[in-house]
């Protein structure tokens, strides 16, 4: 069984400032180590459950954040980036049986993280089909496109509800809560009891019944807090300036949408 995981930070459990996301700063280390954990848990379960070769994408900001040193032999780390629409999820092809997300956190504009955003910080939201789009949705679809479903979702609270009717069969594992500049975490080790478990759950489902079905046509908006940068963005091609600081473009190819991701967020 082959398993792709994609780990970012903002969305494990002891995240609550920026800080503690950027490797230039002292609490950065505890983050990164956390993060590394609960993708070692999430392994684990994977490894339970019978997968014999796991792709790990680190896909928080430089792509350097996992100890290679604490994962298990048959996983494999991607590091950096090549500028590919699947982003977050690059690496993932049809050769894979399943996907997990772990360390993800809610989109731009959701107060259930006080590190809420999608891609950047530039936007005071991003919406897809009228609906505020996380970073998980963006990527979960992107490992559908590849017939790849998605079984394990760990972060915060509210992206665990806002994220519950994207997959069928997706487990997912709520590692804080939070609201306005807060955390409510639970017990890191319990957390990463919690992931194994889940993860574990996830792979033994009748992985047949588990991938979503994406929708037919998309509507793709972005709502930027400076209204310069939806002006220069607007520019990309089958985007229109719909108001000051929005821009919006419609496609039947999700595979469009993942390209503009790459330009104007």
């Amino acid at each position: 069984m082959k398993v792709f995981i994609s780990a970012d930070i903002e969305g494990v459990t002891n995240t609550t400032i920026w800080e503690e996301t950027e490797k230039d700063q002292a609490v950065y280390a505890a983050a990164a180590k956390q993060m590394t954990a609960e993708v070692k848990a999430a392994c684990e379960g994977a490894i339970a459950a019978g997968a014999d070769y796991i792709l790990i994408n680190d896909a928080h900001d430089y792509a350097v954040n996992l100890d290679l040193s604490q994962l298990p032999e048959c996983a494999e780390v991607i590091r950096g980036w090549t500028g590919s629409p699947y982003s977050m999820a690059d690496g993932i092809d049809k050769r894979f049986d399943a996907a997990m997300f772990v360390g993800y956190h809610s989109a731009a504009g959701r107060c259930g993280n006080p590190l809420s955003h999608t891609f950047t910080t530039k936007t005071v939201w991003v919406k897809l089909n009228g609906i505020k789009c996380s970073e998980f949705r963006l990527y979960s679809w992107a490992t559908a496109l590849e017939g790849v479903p998605t079984v394990l979702l760990t972060g915060d609270k509210m992206l665990c509800e806002d994220s519950k009717d994207i997959h069928p069969m997706c487990k997912s594992v709520a590692v804080k809560d939070g609201f306005g500049g807060l955390t409510r975490s639970i017990s890191p080790s319990l957390a990463c009891k919690k992931i194994r478990e889940a993860a574990e759950a996830g792979l033994r489902q009748d992985l047949s019944k588990a991938l979503c079905t994406l929708p037919e046509h998309f509507v793709f908006e972005v709502c930027y807090k400076i209204h310069e940068h939806a002006a220069a963005r607007s520019y990309y091609p089958g985007f229109q300036l719909v108001e000051d600081n929005i821009i919006r473009m419609e496609t039947d190819n999700y595979m469009d949408v993942l390209r503009a991701v790459c330009f104007v967020l």
